[in-house]
């Protein structure tokens, strides 16, 4: 980097005091990430307030050979927002770019900053009778860039896709200061590369994500969630086949858990307690949604398809959400199962994905191999079976040391995970990106023709590499070790 000093004067001219600072109070919150496992240095926090400061500030930076580290609600899982110890670059943060541009009703869209909350976003849809049909626990905090940069999922994919298939259209400044300008959908355009899909799960290292225009779906009108009890995770899959013949495009989300979780979440959510009077080894957590022309028929439809699964024998007890208020707190159970785990000690924590068909097979095989190869641990698989993607845990033997134990026998865990997961033709990130956090595992085991692209088309866009460093992309195995 040429001159430290001159650099942050050119910065401060450009964007302003709002829009620059290296003051160390005002940095070091941004330092760190989500989970707390990465701490980098940076030169200063930018944060322009427009498209335009954005594409003359890396400019600037290209000019001087600054990194950029792109930043959004800084809620992601992999590290991948966070810069690295050097302390030669810069956080670029998108929080100020918050506008909502344009909300078409009638064309369900909205055009927006990539600064947007989430939450927000959610907020101003409802205002309007729609509903932006992806949502996440880090709503509050997680960003529309964000979002759109990591490919984010949650909750709805099983119905609605992950972030790529919301987006309509994408602003985004490249490494050069050129603006790629596609927010305009069009249903048919056969004019090339779909261009807009080389940012989206990019990670902010091909393009920093500006704005975007985004689908909305018609606002609920009615749901109805229900808890089941299930003998095994191979009767929740063929729960979830029952439930997809039966229920159609009215199955939202179906998600399963073991026992120990539920047990996790009771020990650790006050004044929670079980929605089934007799435990069970596995649990589903299935929402049906209807718009307001079916609502009529949605508590028909659910108790229809229970029973038809009762008769076949595929469940063991279920009891389906009488309010909107039993509905949140049958969610809350669910989305309360990382913390409660977290509280139990040390854990290694896998966000994967298997071709749904081999999920079931997958943990029923993989979990007793862990625990016999690695003594006093305790394998545990949740979440979203209905996309394939199961946050596959192990958790510490009693007594490790917090820090030490993920350092020294957590990382040999996770390899052998992820070597279990490249066996079953699976990934080893379903949701949570690549980051700084994985891109070794991406190297060890990627394809090697998927790699040799990944790093060609990193060096055509971004020749100089300033854009999200150390992320995402792995090094060619005989490149040097910046």
């Amino acid at each position: 980097m040429r001159d430290r000093d001159t650099f942050r004067s050119a910065a401060t001219e450009l964007l302003g005091p709002r829009g620059f600072t290296y003051d160390k109070d005002l940095v070091e919150p941004w330092l760190t990430d989500w989970r707390g496992r990465y701490t980098g240095k940076a030169v200063g926090l930018a944060s322009p307030a427009s498209t335009d400061e954005v594409l003359r500030f890396v400019k600037l930076c290209s000019a001087y050979g600054v990194p950029i580290v792109p930043q959004g609600g800084n809620s992601g899982m992999s590290g991948g927002a966070t810069p690295d110890d050097g302390g030669e670059s810069v956080i670029l943060s998108l929080r100020r770019m918050n506008t909502i541009r344009e909300l078409d009703v009638a064309a369900q869209q909205v055009t927006c900053d990539a600064g947007v909350v989430l939450q927000t976003l959610h907020e101003a849809a409802e205002a309007e009778g729609l509903r932006f049909p992806l949502t996440l626990g880090g709503k509050g905090s997680a960003t529309i860039g964000g979002l759109v940069s990591t490919n984010a999922g949650g909750t709805q994919v099983l119905r609605h896709g992950t972030m790529r298939a919301q987006v309509l259209g994408l602003e985004g400044v490249l490494a050069d200061g050129s603006v790629l300008s596609n927010l305009v959908p069009l249903k048919k355009d056969n004019r090339g590369f779909d261009l807009k899909q080389l940012l989206i799960g990019s990670e902010g290292t091909l393009g920093i994500v500006t704005a975007a225009t985004l689908r909305l779906v018609p606002q609920t009108a009615q749901r109805r969630v229900a808890w089941i009890g299930l003998s095994s995770i191979s009767s929740a899959r063929e729960l979830l086949l029952h439930y997809e013949k039966r229920a159609g495009d009215a199955l939202e989300g179906f998600e399963v858990l073991p026992h120990h979780c539920l047990q996790s979440v009771l020990a650790h959510l006050p004044d929670s307690r079980s929605p089934l009077s007799s435990d069970h080894a596995w649990y589903a957590l299935v929402e049906l949604v209807a718009e307001a022309a079916d609502a009529d028929a949605i508590d028909g439809l659910a108790e229809d398809v229970l029973h038809s699964a009762m008769e076949r024998d595929l469940i063991q007890d279920a009891v389906i959400s009488a309010s909107e208020a039993q509905a949140e707190a049958f969610w809350l159970l669910r989305e309360s199962i990382s913390p409660a785990e977290r509280a139990i000690g040390p854990a290694m924590q896998h966000d994967i994905s298997v071709p749904v068909a081999r999920m079931a097979e997958f943990v029923e095989s993989a979990s007793p191999e862990i625990e016999k190869r690695f003594p006093g641990t305790t394998a545990i698989g949740f979440g979203h079976l209905g996309d394939g993607n199961i946050h596959y845990h192990v958790l510490a033997p009693p007594g490790a040391v917090q820090g030490e134990w993920e350092m020294t026998d957590g990382k040999i865990i996770s390899a052998f995970v992820h070597d279990l997961v490249t066996e079953f033709g699976g990934s080893i990130s379903a949701e949570h990106g690549i980051g700084q956090m994985k891109r070794d595992e991406l190297s060890r085991l990627g394809d090697p023709v998927a790699l040799g692209l990944m790093r060609t088309i990193k060096q055509a866009l971004d020749p100089q590499g300033i854009l999200n460093p150390g992320k995402l992309v792995p090094l060619a195995p005989d490149a040097p070790t910046p």
